[in-house]
């Protein structure tokens, strides 16, 4: 009888810990390659994400397609940025694609020649230029390269100073909202 109790023991740590193994495996591979969480730091997306916040970040989408005009994207800080040593990750909405022609000019952003309609934002945002992004100076934005701005475009460092991140630094697109509960959903497709 005491033989049988330690083996019934013995099983069900066995089958627990099975169990513990195959659940933390398949959260580390949904993490590596399917999805992570990020959290928002600072105030370069507001209003539509401040800081505190945490999303999902889908990494797989542009494995088998290419990041377009609006996604809000997660990347690794170029080389030229202070905290790219740290490798840490920004946040920031695609605003030119491979090609597409943006310039900043007095305050509004153009795109291939056309006032761009940013009805995310504010109508009081106002659009300032940068080391890249100069005022009324047309930038292409070259192959395989994507031009990123923060929806708080006073108090944003993105791609109007550092210039085209390239795709291979893009670690995927948000579509989550999870934290805080009452901001829980996903998060709006926007398309210019």
């Amino acid at each position: 009888m005491k033989f049988r109790q330690a083996f019934s023991l013995g099983s069900f740590i066995l089958e627990f810990v099975q169990s513990i193994v195959l659940a933390l495996s398949v959260f580390v591979l949904i993490y590596l390659f399917v999805a992570q969480p990020n959290q928002v730091k600072g105030s370069s997306m507001v209003p539509n994400f401040t800081d505190a916040e945490y999303l999902l970040t889908d990494k797989i989408s542009y494995q088998f397609g290419v990041p377009t005009r609006g996604d809000v994207v997660v990347f690794k800080a170029p080389a030229s940025e202070p905290c790219a040593e740290d490798e840490c990750e920004y946040i920031k909405r695609i605003i030119g694609v491979p090609g597409d022609k943006v310039m900043v000019e007095e305050g509004q952003v153009y795109l291939n020649g056309e006032l761009l309609e940013q009805s995310f934002l504010p109508d009081d945002y106002i659009t300032d230029p940068g080391s890249f992004c100069q005022e009324g100076v047309e930038v292409e934005v070259p192959e395989g390269k994507y031009l990123v701005f923060g929806d708080n475009r006073s108090h944003s460092r993105d791609g109007r100073e550092f210039g085209p991140i390239d795709k291979s630094l893009i670690v995927g697109k948000a579509f989550f909202k999870y934290w805080p509960v009452s901001e829980m959903g996903l998060i709006p497709t926007i398309r210019f």
